[in-house]
């Protein structure tokens, strides 16, 4: 397997495309695949599919068989860590928040939200999808007790940078930002923004593209 430092970004984004694909193929009673036909599925080209699957993969496939399916998912969420799980806090308990709390399919990729933290005083001490929320007054000194180095940001946009700070202090070393609002960190936390308007962005010229060749 590849070290992690040898692995581009864009790999690491692959990957999870690749693993949903390898799914439903399973699902389909498939035992084996090929790097070409998980391309054509992914719609990716055959030679970056491969060289993807080299970082995870611990045997190679046969010739005009492919790679063992089972297999190859094993490896696949090894790489990815889907088997290790990973603990998480929520900031930001509000319908989204609490949509994501609800999210049963984290738990197959490897994460476990355990707490929400919010500074509604009608949400703190109830329970949300069996998530406890907490006051965000707290939450410093609760991540830092749980040990907890993933943290999830769905806060208005005006509380972001507030709540990252609090974050960060208690010993987040990851956020997933979910708000609209950039945050600064110091250089040994990663953040992963959820763009949704960029993502809407992209996706409205895609479909723009796809119409004009309709014409």
């Amino acid at each position: 397997m590849g070290n992690f430092e040898a692995v581009s970004v864009a790999t690491y984004n692959r990957m999870p495309i690749y693993l949903k694909a390898l799914y439903t193929l399973k699902d389909r009673g498939e035992k084996h695949v090929s790097s070409v036909t998980l391309a054509e599925t992914v719609r990716e080209n055959p030679s970056v599919v491969k060289k993807d699957l080299s970082y995870a993969i611990k045997t190679e496939g046969k010739p005009r068989i492919g790679y063992e399916l089972k297999k190859l998912i094993e490896d696949v969420e090894n790489f990815l860590g889907y088997n290790n799980v990973k603990c998480a806090v929520l900031v930001g308990v509000g319908k989204l928040g609490q949509a994501l709390m609800g999210y049963g399919g984290f738990a197959k990729y490897g994460l476990d939200i355990v707490a929400g933290f919010d500074v509604d005083e009608n949400l703190i001490g109830k329970e949300i999808n069996g998530k406890q929320v907490l006051s965000t007054a707290k939450l410093t000194e609760k991540v830092r007790q749980s040990g907890v180095k993933i943290g999830i940001l769905a806060t208005p946009k005006q509380f972001a940078q507030e709540m990252a700070d609090k974050l960060v202090k208690g010993g987040i070393r990851a956020i997933w930002n979910f708000t609209p609002g950039h945050i600064d960190v110091p250089s040994n936390v990663t953040v992963k923004n959820e763009d949704m308007a960029s993502s809407l962005a992209i996706l409205s010229k895609q479909l723009e593209v796809i119409l004009r060749k309709e014409k």
